[in-house]
């Protein structure tokens, strides 16, 4: 094999597909898209996915979930085969990958726990499995098992003593839920990752002292080492090397130990270690036939940017009273205001590209990561109960998904395929305007999204805190507020934050307003969904109509509640 060879690697399941390229030693390249179980993707979407990654390799490595017999092998290579008709391609299941990764040709067993979990053994030829039958009817052991039965867990104990553990608390606080009812309706509609995502809350609780949360977590390592063991005795394997890998035993050490320590009661010569490499540098390993040295990951430094660079009015923080801490930041914020008056042409423009979408029956897309993701976020929620528009004419795109909403999701800015793949996956067409929102102005996710939907034909904006950005991107509007460096270095949920926040709120509610859904101030297009709004219809009606209130309720309710009809009356 040359070392000139470029070679893709892929690892797909059922809750997100890994990529690397390497060239020689080196990962050039790296990413993560959503979920490619080959038997729950539709082939359209793995289509997609598989576009969406590197072009140009020599071989090429894909092995993903549901990938278990010769038939569907087969058919992977077809479809991989039309996306990179040059390349050397190798295929086959993710399981393959993650032995691979820990064991290369080596015979060992590899217990793998992230959302779901498997065990999977090999001697010289011979394969041995235990779970991993996904989280409806198996996967003992993961984060959905160990989460599941800690929900679980919270409501039998308020059903026996009306309970009120912190652990329950802590829950709520972090899914933004109010009560049980909401925490039972959120479930009914949460998918495998979004319960899984609870897991470090769960350890958090046994390492709090929580007695039954530690007891459904040693359930779940003992459960997987019972399995480890099986397939050691099954092949015969009184030694075995036993390779760890999977979120859950690499964010939570203790419960590597806790299922290296039941294993070693039914094992005691077992070797456990954690494994080092990714399974996607597995799949790259066994796409160059097991020719290549473990490669290493380089990283380049880039220059310091506005919105990186120090703050030296804020040297001193610790050192400030309350009162003057307060009047130092009141003081920044004056920055946020010069910066959007500086910008007052560019985001007029805007209102004028997003008006322009929406009048031709286009949409309105917020595209971010992070801070800029989350602001994005809040915007597109609002637009429609406040002026009665479809939902989906205004939509958010936060890398690494709803998850995001709430908490950092690792990665997921660097992301730039699934940045483009977003795109791809929304429909964009070349009626709809998008605006990639980023404080940097290089937030990969985000620039990839932007190229995507300027090659379809879309309109494109970038909305940036950063007007020393040297590769502007091709747009046709690019909005950089000069809001200069935060009074906590780097926080751009801040005067960049505060600046992207409001520069949202003109660009929407600029464009409702040219579009007609205001009148004169007032929202007559109003969703009154609550007792104030139904009030603030009343009002309306009553202003616009010149009539009472009492005639305006009488006609808002002959009308359904719609405002616009209600003063055509």
């Amino acid at each position: 094999m040359a070392a000139s060879e470029r070679i893709l690697g892929v690892e797909g399941g059922g809750t997100k597909t890994a990529w690397a390229l390497v060239q020689g030693e080196h990962v050039v390249d790296a990413g993560k898209l959503p979920p490619s179980n080959l038997r729950l993707t539709s082939p359209d979407q793995l289509s997609r996915i598989l576009r969406a990654l590197p072009g140009t390799a020599d071989r090429v490595g894909i092995f993903l979930a549901g990938c278990g017999t010769e038939q569907d092998r087969t058919a992977l290579a077809r479809l991989a085969n039309e996306v990179w008709p040059r390349a050397r391609i190798t295929v086959g299941s993710d399981r393959d990958a993650g032995l691979a990764a820990c064991l290369g040709a080596g015979d060992g067993i590899v217990v793998n726990a992230g959302t779901g979990s498997s065990v999977t053994g090999r001697r010289r030829e011979r394969i041995e499995k235990a779970g991993g039958w996904g989280h409806i009817l198996g996967d003992t052991g993961g984060a959905y098992f160990v989460s599941i039965r800690a929900l679980r867990l919270i409501l039998r104990d308020y059903d026996l003593r009306r309970g009120n553990r912190r652990f329950a608390a802590n829950v709520l606080a972090a899914l933004a839920l109010n009560n049980f009812d909401e925490l039972v309706r959120w479930a009914q509609t949460a998918d495998k990752t979004d319960i899984a995502a609870l897991a470090p809350i769960v350890f958090a609780a046994a390492a709090d002292g929580e007695k039954p949360v530690a007891r459904i977590i040693r359930a779940g390592a003992r459960a997987l080492a019972d399995f480890a063991a099986a397939v050691s005795a099954r092949l015969e394997m009184d030694a075995p090397q036993v390779r760890l890998m999977g979120g859950l035993f690499e964010h939570q050490r203790a419960y590597a130990e806790s299922f290296a320590s039941a294993l070693q009661e039914k094992r005691p010569r077992a070797r456990v270690e954690l494994a080092t490499r990714a399974p996607e540098l597995g799949a790259v390993w066994l796409a160059a036939n097991g020719e290549m040295v473990a490669p290493s990951l380089h990283l380049s430094i880039k220059r310091s940017m506005p919105t990186e660079e120090a703050n030296a009015r804020s040297e001193n923080l610790e050192q400030l009273s309350p009162r003057e801490f307060v009047e130092l930041f009141v003081a920044e914020e004056q920055s946020v205001e010069r910066a959007l008056r500086e910008r007052i042409a560019q985001l007029a423009g805007a209102v004028e590209l997003a008006a322009a979408a929406m009048r031709n029956s286009g949409r309105l897309f917020y595209v971010g990561a992070g801070t800029s993701g989350r602001l994005g976020a809040l915007d597109a929620a609002e637009i429609p109960p406040t002026f009665g528009v479809d939902a989906a004419s205004v939509q958010a795109i936060i890398a690494g998904g709803m998850a995001a909403l709430q908490r950092s999701v690792e990665g997921a800015e660097d992301d730039t395929a699934g940045g483009a793949l977003s795109i791809d996956a929304r429909g964009v067409t070349t009626r709809d305007l998008v605006i990639g929102i980023s404080a940097s102005g290089s937030a990969p996710f985000v620039r990839a999204a932007l190229s995507r939907a300027r090659e379809i034909g879309a309109r494109t904006i970038l909305l940036t805190c950063n007007p020393e950005l040297s590769d502007t991107p091709a747009v046709d509007l690019v909005i950089d507020l000069p809001t200069g460096p935060e009074i906590v270095t780097g926080s751009t949920r801040l005067k960049a934050g505060t600046a992207t926040k409001v520069a949202l709120n003109i660009i929407s509610t600029g464009a409702m307003v040219q579009l007609g859904y205001v009148r004169g101030n007032l929202m007559i297009d109003v969703q009154p969904a609550n007792r104030k709004l139904r009030e603030r219809a009343v009002r309306l009606v009553a202003q616009l109509g010149r009539c009472d209130e009492k005639t305006a309720q009488i006609r808002l309710e002959r009308s359904g509640w719609n405002v616009r009809r209600a003063l055509k009356e």
